[in-house]
């Protein structure tokens, strides 16, 4: 019994008197929500569009990333590195639009969902060997990327909040708000929701699916641009840093995959059970080395 104690109650009842723990535990939460409500994000832009998962975000993220840090490292200045990405994110959407979506029109889903399968797979290998395989370290300090963190004294404890991770969360709040807008008020934003209802209704009506989808793509890779330097400031840019996508999944099915506002509750929901579960973890498996338990 006293072991089952210090495994499953103990871990509680020391987040109940340690509540600085706590603090720190929820803010971790809601900056994992955030940057998971990126990657998200990229997915219900396309999917709003045109009614289509798209397998290949996460590799749009590492590839947006690693063109940022190629540029970069050939000597290009920052900031016009950045504007470079964002002119590769459009031709990237348009080569989409014109190689892979053009010839699918009025096919089933089914068969534009497994062309992003293979447009991933095409990214990594083209990404591969473009840029090699080997780790690369964000430029977060030439684009002026906040470093360091506050250091809070509360509730008889310290919670340390990491300015990169502030500047993720307005950032993200920001594109949410601006994104939810767009939808919802502008003729854009409501042609391409016409799209995601019916292909062939939005043709009879006027709406250029190639313009539409070349829109939709190029918003989804700004996406995976600020996603790809706010995950590369927290860690490195790496082609595994796509495997981060697919734990953004229960985001989607939580949030649903048309509501962006609902989707960035669902990720800050998400990611607090899952900070909160790993703290817990981390305090069980504590627990049971002391109490001599192999676990």
């Amino acid at each position: 019994m006293d072991l089952l104690y210090k495994i499953f109650i103990d871990p509680f009842v020391q987040m109940g008197t340690a509540p600085d723990l706590l603090v720190q535990t929820l803010w971790e939460g809601l900056v994992g929500g955030v940057l998971y409500s990126l990657i998200a994000l990229g997915f219900v832009l396309i999917f709003k569009a045109s009614g289509v998962f798209n397998f290949a975000q996460g590799i749009m993220v590492v590839f947006a990333a690693m063109s940022l840090v190629a540029l970069h490292g050939i000597g290009i200045p920052a900031f016009l590195a950045l504007a470079l990405t964002f002119a590769i994110m459009l031709a990237l959407a348009w080569g989409v639009e014109r190689l892979v979506l053009r010839p699918l029109v009025n096919q089933p889903d089914i068969i534009l969902f497994m062309a992003t399968f293979g447009l991933t797979y095409f990214l990594i290998g083209f990404g591969e060997l473009v840029f090699g395989g080997e780790p690369k370290v964000m430029i977060a300090d030439q684009l002026f990327l906040p470093r360091g963190a506050y250091e809070i004294k509360m509730l008889g404890g310290f919670v340390s909040l990491q300015k990169i991770d502030i500047a993720a969360a307005v950032i993200a709040s920001l594109m949410v708000a601006a994104l939810a807008v767009f939808f919802q008020r502008t003729r854009i934003g409501r042609a391409l929701r016409a799209v995601a209802d019916s292909h062939r209704a939005a043709l009879s009506v006027g709406i250029s699916l190639e313009q539409i989808w070349v829109i939709v793509w190029f918003a989804a890779g700004i996406v995976a641009i600020v996603t790809g330097i706010m995950w590369g400031a927290r860690s490195q840019v790496e082609f595994s840093l796509q495997i981060i996508a697919l734990k953004a999944l229960p985001v989607l099915i939580l949030g649903g995959f048309t509501s962006i506002p609902a989707r960035s509750s669902a990720a800050s929901s998400s990611a607090w059970a899952r900070s909160s579960a790993s703290s817990i973890g981390v305090r069980c498996s504590a627990a049971a080395s002391k109490a001599g338990s192999p676990i």
